[in-house]
């Protein structure tokens, strides 16, 4: 049977952790999870052991201190393969991600390499996001396809699941970039992979429990990061 892990980046999630976890794991019996936690000091780390103990289907990967999203991903993407994992989901904790998309991912990825959550596929699925925020996405996500080429809606987005194969074909931890930026260049490295890529709409539903992650420093990354893609490219020196 094949083995998938889901993993999720954490830094003060200790609200939405025991609730997500647990429906993560009944989406699927071949499901079970990844807990990165950077050293969150509202005890994220702890409920996670908890979990782990409790219920034979997670770990935890645990990370002295905030270091950003890029580097909480490959950290745990390289964990998730060396726990001999087939297909690796990525997936945030604040129920942004509605776990139950995770059935069709699992059908999807029998098909395809690497299977993507879209919040523009059929128009904009975002809820609860003020209208400037859903601006700057949408916009956004406009112009990195403008400049990459990439044949993706949503090339922002940080959910999805990937075949074991395409992981290490792509080379996941030459990645530089971190936050969105990061899932920018994850994408585009999938694409020049060759990978057989599958959209999903979804409804993106803004936290309810929690702060965001998000900064200034991240979305001016995200603005640069796509040019560097393209001469990396043309120059070989991706």
């Amino acid at each position: 049977m094949a083995r998938g892990i889901v993993v999720i980046p954490t830094y003060n999630e200790a609200e939405n952790l025991p609730l997500i976890v647990p429906e993560i794991l009944e989406q699927d019996p071949r499901l079970e999870v990844l807990v990165v936690d950077d050293g969150s000091p509202d005890g994220t780390g702890k409920i996670a052991d908890g979990l782990a103990e409790s219920t034979g289907r997670v770990h935890v990967l645990h990370r002295s201190s905030k270091q950003g999203l890029g580097p909480a991903y490959r950290a745990g993407l390289r964990k998730a393969l060396d726990l001999g994992a087939d297909f690796v989901v990525q997936m945030d904790a604040d129920f942004s991600h509605p776990p139950g998309i995770l059935k069709d991912f699992l059908r999807e990825i029998e098909e395809n390499d690497v299977v993507l959550g879209s919040r523009y596929l059929n128009g904009i699925t975002v809820v609860n996001w003020p209208i400037e925020r859903i601006l700057i996405s949408y916009f956004g996500n406009w112009y990195a396809r403008k400049v990459t080429g990439l044949p993706i809606t949503d090339t922002t987005g940080g959910l999805r699941c990937v075949r074991r194969e395409m992981l290490e074909k792509m080379g996941f931890e030459r990645i530089k970039a971190n936050g969105y930026a990061f899932q920018i260049e994850m994408n585009y490295r999938f694409a020049k992979a060759g990978a057989r890529i599958k959209e999903i709409p979804f409804f993106f539903l803004d936290r309810t429990r929690g702060t965001s992650k998000l900064t200034l420093s991240i979305g001016l990354e995200a603005l640069w990061i796509v040019w560097w893609l393209r001469i990396g490219d043309v120059l070989g020196r991706l």
